[in-house]
């Protein structure tokens, strides 16, 4: 499945996505922000995640918001390789009970705005 990569690997593949990110848009959606350089989460939501009973791996599906920006979504998966979901309503669960079934994480902190310092994976 996936493997850990050397840092330089990571470096250069950040770089090439932040000179090219603009240039895979369309022209009316340039310069508004819709491709994040990065978000961060909190470890602990990745921990409610993992603890998941069958949790062996965690997936980063791709959403977008009513602006437009992309977010990543991060929910557990199974041995199965299936996505460890809430209950639907249609399952019985209400649409605002999130300690129903699976967790979803989202809403990180984007950069931009909010941009982490001194790493080179963002280039400062």
């Amino acid at each position: 499945m996936s493997t850990l990569i050397p840092l330089q690997q990571a470096v250069d593949m950040t770089t090439l996505y932040r000179n090219e990110k603009e240039n895979i848009l369309d022209p009316a959606f340039r310069n508004r922000n819709i491709l994040c350089n990065c978000e961060t989460f909190e470890r602990a939501d990745f921990d409610t995640v993992l603890a998941q009973p069958d949790c062996v791996n965690l997936r980063v599906y791709y959403g977008m918001d009513k602006e437009l920006e992309v977010h990543a979504i991060i929910v557990g998966v199974n041995s199965k390789d299936e996505d460890i979901l809430p209950q639907s309503e249609t399952e019985g669960a209400k649409s605002d009970d999130l300690d129903t079934g699976g967790k979803i994480i989202e809403e990180g902190i984007r950069c931009p705005p909010t941009c982490p310092s001194g790493s080179p994976l963002i280039g400062g």
